[in-house]
């Protein structure tokens, strides 16, 4: 029977110098490079797994096989299926690895409900990270999922607390730091952003708060999409690992979670663990970031509530990233149609002049008229 190249990869992986395919030259197992999560204590790889878009189990298994001892994942992924793939994949590895999954609820008892939900698909009695769900703002850390959090760690369920934020961030983390409830904090950090947010980061991991960084890849924008004039050169050689290098680079994100679909996807995230940031990649990282400027949202927050008609313009261009930049159109399709039917039902083609005007560049019009014509 004829493997394919992925099938193939796992059979191939294992531990010390492994066969590769027919002809080629054996790969070595890549050298792992751990930082401490905060005050966690907790000894994670610096390039850990974001689980939410993968359907290929074998990924996971071969990337706990490697090493790699951080998986992420959340009640909400792959219509609530995601968690339990992840456990299974992870079940003989479990004592070995750590696991991290997030809600959305946001009442005590609806977060307490995921909770154990969340527990049951994956297969286990504790998560080592349980994560309050893509919020924006200190005020929305409330008192009841404060409440939640210590009870799961009372009741032994979960072993640290933690917040994830796509954007809001100056609104959110100066809050959390100052709360000194949350343990580790889940955020978008990636070459687009402005050197504020670099700050944000150093401030929060000096305060104890355990770093781990997502959308490392600032879109995912990965492959050239013939026939689109938006994406016709948005392909470079390197670009993806240069940015999960440039990312690394700084000593005070403890971890991070690419999202990662398939055994080449795997190998090459591998090498940012040891990999050094160069000229090079910052040349590359220049050139990638004039081509994903008209199409990637840093989620900064400034355009909130410029909309007149309500849209929630930086949600709305995620949903489309994900569709676009992640090839998955039902995840960013299905988070579209959970907003309210007045956002879903606004046709931006029908404004003379959009309101809102990026400062970072992004076309705001045609790419929320893009994901209204793919998602409404």
């Amino acid at each position: 029977m004829k493997l394919n190249a992925s099938r193939r990869n796992f059979l191939a992986a294992g531990f010390g110098a492994v066969s590769s395919a027919a002809g080629q030259a054996p790969r070595q197992r890549p050298e792992l490079r751990y930082r401490t999560l905060g005050r966690t204590g907790l000894k994670v790889t610096t390039v850990g797994f974001g689980c939410m878009i993968t359907s290929d189990a074998t990924v996971i298994e071969r990337a706990a096989d490697i090493g790699i001892n951080l998986f992420d994942t959340a009640r909400g992924y792959q219509g609530g299926n995601n968690e339990r793939m992840v456990g299974a994949a992870l079940k003989a590895k479990r004592k070995s690895i750590f696991i991290s999954t997030k809600t959305g609820a946001r009442s005590k008892q609806g977060a307490l409900d995921h909770l154990d939900t969340s527990l049951r698909e994956l297969g286990t009695d504790h998560v080592d990270i349980w994560y309050l769900h893509g919020l924006s703002s200190a005020d929305q850390v409330t008192t009841e999922l404060v409440e939640a959090q210590d009870a799961a760690k009372k009741a032994g369920k979960i072993l640290f607390a933690g917040v994830s934020t796509h954007g809001g961030h100056a609104a959110l983390i100066p809050g959390l730091i100052k709360s000194g409830k949350i343990d580790v904090l889940l955020t978008t950090y990636n070459f687009t952003m402005d050197p504020a947010m670099t700050a944000l980061v150093d401030s929060a991991r000096r305060s104890g708060i355990g770093v781990v960084a997502m959308k490392v890849m600032a879109g995912g924008y990965r492959k050239v999409r013939p026939g689109d004039s938006l994406y016709g050169k948005l392909q470079r050689d390197g670009a993806m690992l240069a940015a999960l290098k440039w990312v690394l680079k700084n000593p005070n994100v403890d971890s991070t979670i690419p999202s990662m679909t398939d055994m080449d996807q795997l190998d090459e995230n591998l090498q940012a663990m040891t990999a050094p940031f160069t000229e090079a990649d910052q040349k590359t990282l220049a050139g990638q970031l004039e081509h994903v400027r008209p199409l990637y949202c840093r989620m900064c927050g400034k355009c909130d509530g410029t909309c007149p008609k309500g849209l929630p313009v930086a949600e709305v261009l995620r949903y489309l990233t994900y569709a676009e930049g992640y090839s998955q159109f039902a995840l960013g399709r299905g988070h579209f149609l959970a907003l309210p039917v007045e956002v879903r039902e606004v046709r931006c083609g029908d404004c003379e002049r959009c309101a809102v005007q990026c400062g970072n560049g992004v076309r705001v019009a045609q790419r929320l008229i893009r994901a209204q014509e793919l998602f409404a």
